[in-house]
């Protein structure tokens, strides 16, 4: 059965976003985002198992190279009580980027979860790095050095929001100096030195980092652009025949369950280019296109403009009695709005014919070639009218 849709309910609040909509793929400057939070998260759905993987690697080989550095705690400090405390202070960091790892490598973790899991192995490192570096207090030089590159790692290596790598880093940043000041044996000019480098180290990380972040949207945008441009009509915004037969009606593309598809064509279209002019005949165009977008359910339904003046809307999980319905409402709702022609104030009232078929068992193809007849079929019974037809396997009519 199909579901209850607002703008059915609520035919004076039918609003429709065209996909191409600027401010929908608009990147805020400072976050390094889309300004939508619907279009963010299509870009994370898009690059997930990028990110997944990306992850995983390069936690992982960080991990082992903390590890490693346990060869120069030996070197610094012998077989002490305080080297085996480093050790598990660097396999605790091995341990927690590890299993972050191994998550981000062998469940499908959500966006979110790949950025806590980030976030956690992060903390987790930077907290004992500053562990290390208090108890080898005479090698700060060194460990700026170290957190110099740790902190290009979290801008532009580990996968995580730049908000957070941003605050991250900062926060290291700060903590590393007010651990140098408390505990370091350095002159002012050389904490002076070692401060300005730490900013210069987050200033071009942080900018470097904005700008992939940024970079790879307008990638994805650019796609989103050319994918649009090849799958809609340019006029009315809807899917174009070559989605049809490629996304819809293509290899795999089979939907279990019943399928209603309802055909419409605008009565007298060319009297309203002759008489109006084609300004007024795309007016008629969109109206309609617009009232289809509306009713239909986002990641659900399809609108495909079919022909000239024809569109066709594609209805998973919908019987004929619901697909009825909707088509009967479509057709008073278009017959019953003026459309404004842009010219002079003049508007025009336009009809429309609809041809609806549904089956459980037929193809895609089979429901729109039975709704075409159908929709003939109301222009033969006087336009401006619903004819409606279940099918059974293979094309054959249902039994009233």
């Amino acid at each position: 059965m199909r579901q209850s849709n607002c703008a059915v309910c609520n035919p004076q609040e039918i609003t429709v976003l065209h996909p191409s909509a600027p401010n929908s793929l608009s990147i805020a400057p400072l976050s390094a985002e889309f300004t939508d939070r619907s279009t963010e998260t299509a870009y994370h759905a898009y690059h997930r198992e990028r990110t997944r993987v990306q992850l995983a690697s390069t936690l992982l080989f960080c991990s082992l190279y903390f590890l490693g550095f346990f060869a120069t705690d030996l070197a610094a400090l012998g077989m002490v009580a305080d080297a085996a405390l480093l050790l598990g202070a660097r396999l605790l960091v091995a341990v927690t980027a590890g299993s972050c790892a191994w998550l981000a490598w062998r469940s499908p973790l959500s966006t979110g979860a790949a950025w806590r899991a980030a976030t956690v192995a992060e903390a987790v490192a930077l907290a004992c790095f500053m562990f290390i570096a208090f108890h080898r207090p005479g090698e700060f030089h060194w460990h700026a050095m170290s957190l110099g590159v740790m902190l290009l790692v979290i801008y532009l290596y580990i996968p995580n929001r730049f908000a957070h790598a941003l605050g991250i880093a900062a926060a290291a940043t700060a903590g590393f100096l007010a651990l140098t000041l408390a505990h370091a044996d350095m002159g002012f000019a050389d904490l002076l030195t070692m401060g300005m480098l730490l900013a210069l180290v987050n200033t071009f990380g942080a900018l470097a980092a904005r700008r992939y972040h940024i970079v790879a949207r307008e990638e994805y945008r650019a796609q989103r652009v050319l994918q649009h441009a090849a799958e809609r009509d340019y006029l009315s915004g809807c899917y174009n025949r070559r989605y049809l037969h490629e996304r819809l009606m293509g290899a795999g593309s089979h939907q279990a369950g019943p399928v209603a598809v309802i055909l419409c064509d605008i009565d007298n279209f060319k009297q309203v280019n002759d008489t109006h002019g084609h300004a007024a005949g795309d007016a008629v165009l969109l109206q309609l296109s617009k009232l289809l977008q509306a009713v239909a359910r986002e990641g659900h339904d399809s609108v495909v403009r079919y022909g000239g003046e024809e569109f066709l809307l594609v209805l998973p999980a919908t019987g004929l009695d619901a697909a009825v319905h909707l088509a009967e409402w479509l057709r008073a709702r278009f017959g019953a709005t003026p459309i404004d022609t842009g010219a002079e104030g003049t508007s025009v009232f336009a009809t429309a014919s609809f041809g609806v078929a549904s089956g459980a068992d037929a193809s895609l193809a089979i429901l729109i070639d039975a709704a075409d007849k159908l929709m003939y079929a109301a222009k033969r019974n006087g336009r401006d009218r619903v004819e409606a037809l279940a099918l059974h396997a293979h094309g054959m009519a249902a039994a009233a």
